[in-house]
């Protein structure tokens, strides 16, 4: 049997329906982690649904409890196939963000696979089962084809990814001998664009704070204090201002890179950001001059202002506010160290005389950032199986532009990370009308199913230091 035949293989399991049935049953498994009627199908999506499927195609498969006890299970399997062959983890995540019911559009339900068009919508379609699922489903196409995988595989599913993967962490320094791998090959987060095949080898880190100005007990009448009365809302304004500019460039400049490294400019290059049909359209002024759109985003680092508040917003009264708070974000690249973001905020406002405005960390708000190198070994190894799968040059991202647990692989457990998306930007993830699109289902089922084929085939050199 050969690569051509395993990859028309997998086009026969999505054009025969199969896949989507697979999909159907895991998107009808209410999984929701922000809601505490989600856990009893945490267990479920696992035992019944995900163990099953693993076991068909010889997988020695583990339930573990969760190192946080209130939150969802892990799942950990292992197919061994020889003690000199590579051994690769595949990671997902079964749980789901909450389902939204009422405000999905007429006809749809997030627990009913539905399709119009291209578009297939339930919850999880984008994030992440249908992404786990394309893996899972290209192993046992490659097995089915070769009768082997030609390499070790091992399977962790996450269910509380959604909700910040609490317990991850411990879990991962627990049982790390039962996760050892050579490398990681992983699936979430949209494609740069739809129609390009897309890696990425890390994510950015984020880190959130509030920035408070709290000046007295309550509000006084605007009409007898005005004018009297320092305004809190007005002085985190200007503080604000004093830290990134009315065109988005941070002027703290200890919170950005001091420079983009080479490769990692060189691997954006051919790498452009669009807003694709239902985007937003994007506004090149704002951001660090002189950057690219993908130079912006996946090799600089921005400053949000998520949400900002004082006095009453939703019934305003005549009174100065005592108090204003703007709930602020940093995502950031591998090349600054979010240990000085703090310091180098305070530092920025006392400099501009703005002493009264407190800087306040969130105590759960922090992912960290990871990167691989666009030219290691294991990512061009990963891009040339991709082009010649699709024909398509992929576009290669040092990391991706949100955040992951990336780094309980790489920091860890040790081990480089490749990731492959099957998803797009306007998939609407973790908000009603989530869907996917059925060409990016079909490719990336092919895709996986020649990626695996390689790696039993033709792997990359691996390093084990």
């Amino acid at each position: 049997m050969s690569r051509d035949q395993a990859i028309a293989a997998a086009a026969r399991h999505y054009d025969d329906g199969g896949f989507m049935a697979d999909l159907a049953r895991r998107v009808a498994i209410p999984t929701e982690s922000q809601e505490a009627r989600g856990r009893p199908h945490m267990q479920r999506y696992l035992v019944d649904e995900i163990k099953p499927s693993l076991e068909r195609m010889g997988y020695a498969v583990r339930i573990l409890d969760n190192p946080e006890p209130e939150f969802g299970p892990f799942l950990a399997a292992a197919r061994h196939e020889g003690a000199d062959l590579p051994t690769v983890l595949t990671y997902g995540h079964g749980d789901v963000i909450r389902g939204l019911e009422a405000q999905w559009e007429s006809g749809l339900s997030p627990w009913t696979l539905t399709q119009r068009g291209e578009r297939f919508y339930g919850r999880g379609t984008a994030d992440n089962k249908g992404q786990h699922s394309i893996n899972l489903a290209a192993l046992a196409l490659v097995i089915a084809t070769r009768g082997r995988l030609g390499f070790n595989s091992k399977i962790m599913i996450d269910m509380g990814e959604e909700v910040g993967s609490p317990g991850l962490h411990a879990f991962c320094k627990q049982h790390a001998d039962l996760l050892k791998a050579d490398f990681l090959i992983g699936s979430d987060g949209p494609r740069l664009s739809p129609e390009r095949p897309t890696l990425f080898m890390g994510t950015r880190g984020a880190i959130n704070f509030d920035l408070i100005v709290d000046l007295r007990a309550g509000g006084h009448h605007s009409g007898n204090w005005g004018g009297l009365l320092a305004n809190p809302g007005i002085i985190l304004a200007n503080a604000l201002a004093c830290l990134v500019s009315r065109e988005g460039k941070v002027l703290a400049r200890p919170l950005v890179p001091k420079a983009i490294p080479n490769s990692v400019r060189m691997a954006l290059a051919d790498c452009a950001v669009e807003a694709g049909e239902d985007g937003p359209a994007i506004d090149a002024w704002w951001g660090e001059p002189g950057l690219t759109g993908a130079e912006k985003v996946f090799a600089w680092n921005t400053f949000e202002v998520l949400a900002m508040r004082t006095g009453n917003p939703e019934n305003p009264v005549n009174a100065v506010p005592p108090k204003a708070v703007a709930a602020c974000q940093i995502r950031y690249v591998v090349d600054t160290d979010p240990a000085t973001f703090m310091a180098a905020i305070r530092q920025q406002l006392d400099a501009h005389g703005f002493t009264q405005v407190q800087v306040k960390p969130w105590a759960k708000g922090f992912f960290p950032a990871t990167r691989l190198d666009p030219h290691h070994p294991y990512a061009r190894w990963a891009a040339g199986s991709l082009e010649r799968t699709t024909g398509v040059k992929p576009a290669v991202l040092p990391n991706l532009g949100g955040s992951l647990p990336n780094d309980v692989f790489t920091d860890i457990l040790a081990m480089p990370t490749i990731w492959v998306p099957h998803s797009y930007a306007g998939c609407s993830q973790h908000a009603p009308n989530e869907h996917v699109l059925a060409p990016l289902m079909r490719e990336g089922l092919q895709i996986m199913t020649a990626l695996f084929w390689d790696l039993g085939e033709n792997p990359p050199a691996i390093d084990r230091g």
